[in-house]
């Protein structure tokens, strides 16, 4: 039996889509992995993407979403949550069913980064790096 795991972060297009994808693939048969927003952006980070591309990680099935999927009748069975963001974690969370394990996992917005090409791409590899640390730790615990 696997552990549902949804990332919870404000737009769900970095930081919450880069665990996702991350602990699917670490995970795979002892985890299922989901994230969503609480105010989605309505779409991926090209970046986020690339590097996923780059790293061999599965992207067909991502997608920014509202946290509302989640918390809806027939909507899967979540074991933790986790917030990825200091807003997520902050904000007033919908009524998880089945009352999950909470956690916090407090990262800056790879996608706020403003500066060259090269800066914006060491942000979201630093968040990457930082989510697979986390990740194999939960894996290995588990």
């Amino acid at each position: 039996m696997s552990l549902n795991v949804l990332f919870l972060c404000t737009g769900n297009s970095a930081r919450s889509i880069l665990a996702e994808a991350i602990l699917n693939h670490r995970g795979a048969g002892s985890f299922a992995a989901f994230s969503a927003g609480s105010h989605p952006r309505g779409g991926v980070h090209p970046l986020a993407l690339e590097l996923l591309r780059e790293k061999g990680l599965a992207i067909a099935d991502l997608r920014s979403k509202s946290w509302d999927e989640f918390a809806a009748p027939g909507a899967p069975h979540m074991d933790r949550i986790i917030t990825v963001c200091d807003n997520a974690e902050g904000e007033a969370c919908p009524v998880w069913p089945g009352r999950p394990a909470v956690a916090h996992w407090s990262l800056p917005d790879p996608a706020a980064v403003q500066g060259s090409d090269a800066e914006c791409r060491r942000a979201f590899a630093d968040t990457y790096d930082a989510l697979d640390e986390r990740i194999a730790r939960l894996v290995e615990a588990t």
